[in-house]
């Protein structure tokens, strides 16, 4: 069976992601060095697509790089399990009620100053987003 091979800007292509940022996984240890042509080319295979397209998904779910590193390192070493995984994924959903909990703050506030302004015509210096922008109290914070 012939193994399908990837050069970097088809790796990139699989997976949804930039050259760039394939090098930048490479230089911070996500992904693997790879092997090369004699010619010094990169060679990628279909693992490093899937273990591309689960950083790739990772970040987009809000993980950051350590934690990613985390979660390759329980794939890629024997005996865990997936409780571990479990865990580290509740801990990222309780990250993102906490953001979800902030930006619906920050609505409420905006949404407040701007019910609080009556005209469009009023002069700056009269208009209450402007007043309340230079307030803690426009941000939520005391």
């Amino acid at each position: 069976m012939i193994l399908k091979k990837y050069s970097v800007g088809q790796l990139a292509n699989e997976s949804g992601c930039k050259v760039e940022t394939v090098h930048y996984y490479e230089k911070i240890g996500l992904m693997p060095e790879p092997p090369r042509t004699e010619g010094g080319h990169r060679v990628y295979a279909l693992p490093d697509v899937k273990r591309l397209n689960f950083i790739r998904r990772s970040r987009e779910l809000g993980f950051k790089i350590e934690q990613i590193k985390e979660l390759l390192k329980l794939i890629d070493e024997p005996n865990h399990y997936c409780g571990e995984v479990k865990a580290m994924a509740m801990q990222q959903a309780r990250v993102v009620e906490d953001k979800i909990n902030d930006l619906q703050r920050l609505q409420l506030a905006l949404n407040e100053m701007v019910t609080q302004c009556t005209a469009s015509n009023k002069s700056i210096d009269d208009c209450p987003i402007v007043d309340a922008l230079f307030t803690k109290k426009a941000t939520g914070q005391q």
